[in-house]
């Protein structure tokens, strides 16, 4: 299945998680540490947690890192109980955007995201005004140039719900989020490398935006994304640059 171009999108990404990589280590940190108190500290047996220690080891944090925060989510360090939040809201004319935070201060955290969301242009919406717009999915970025008929034929035999080809030759796998971990291992195994995987809130259509409006909305995003207790912001918007 073609689909249009989204690997300009996905190298602009990964180039502004490289250069905010100590927000990056507090988010994952967080991440290890609720993954860790929910599922356990085994990575063998928590998907999620395996997933997060994989994000961790390619942002380059140090193995001393994530071992305290699994402790910390287990029980073995003292330290702030985080809760996870979802927030959803509009922005720019209209788009479907949803905030995931981690927080130990609930009051805090969505006085910041009402104030980012009212401060650019947007206003939150109630739980479930967006959500619906959006399939809960693991989601695997291969470059363009990877073998696109044996990934298609692997990835299927694996566990993927769907193949997505952009129009870069980008190649995109969906997959349940609970298998998200075992079908990277699979396909790892056969040769193919993700530049990305990450469980997501994939949107069920998009809308590009352009000059006024694409600067609007990626300030909204930008704001969002800045404040401390957010994890993650997903949006059905495309920023055309």
């Amino acid at each position: 299945m073609a689909g249009h171009s989204k690997w300009a999108n996905i190298k602009h990404k990964k180039a502004a998680t490289d250069a905010k990589r100590g927000k990056v280590w507090t988010r994952l940190i967080k991440e290890i540490t609720v993954g860790a108190r929910l599922g356990g500290g085994d990575i063998a047996t928590n998907p999620r947690l395996r997933l997060a220690v994989e994000k961790a080891a390619d942002a380059n944090m140090p193995k001393d890192n994530v071992q305290r925060a699994i402790a910390r989510g287990t029980g073995g360090l003292d330290g702030a109980n985080y809760e996870e939040i979802r927030y959803e809201g509009y922005g720019t004319n209209g788009a479907a955007i949803i905030v995931d935070c981690m927080t130990d201060n609930r009051v805090r955290t969505v006085a910041e995201v009402r104030h980012a969301f009212s401060k650019f242009g947007g206003n939150m919406g109630a739980e479930g005004s967006v959500a619906f717009l959006f399939q809960h999915c693991g989601q695997l970025f291969f470059a363009p140039g990877t073998n696109e008929d044996a990934l298609i034929e692997k990835a299927l035999e694996v566990g993927a719900e769907d193949v997505v080809t952009d129009d870069e030759g980008g190649i995109e796998v969906i997959c349940p989020p609970h298998d998200l971990s075992s079908v990277k291992e699979a396909l790892e195994k056969a040769g193919f490398k993700a530049e990305m995987a990450e469980v997501t809130m994939k949107p069920a259509t998009e809308t590009v935006f352009t000059g006024d409006d694409a600067v609007k909305m990626q300030k909204l995003l930008d704001a969002l994304e800045n404040l401390d207790d957010v994890q993650e912001v997903y949006t059905n918007a495309v920023i055309d640059e």
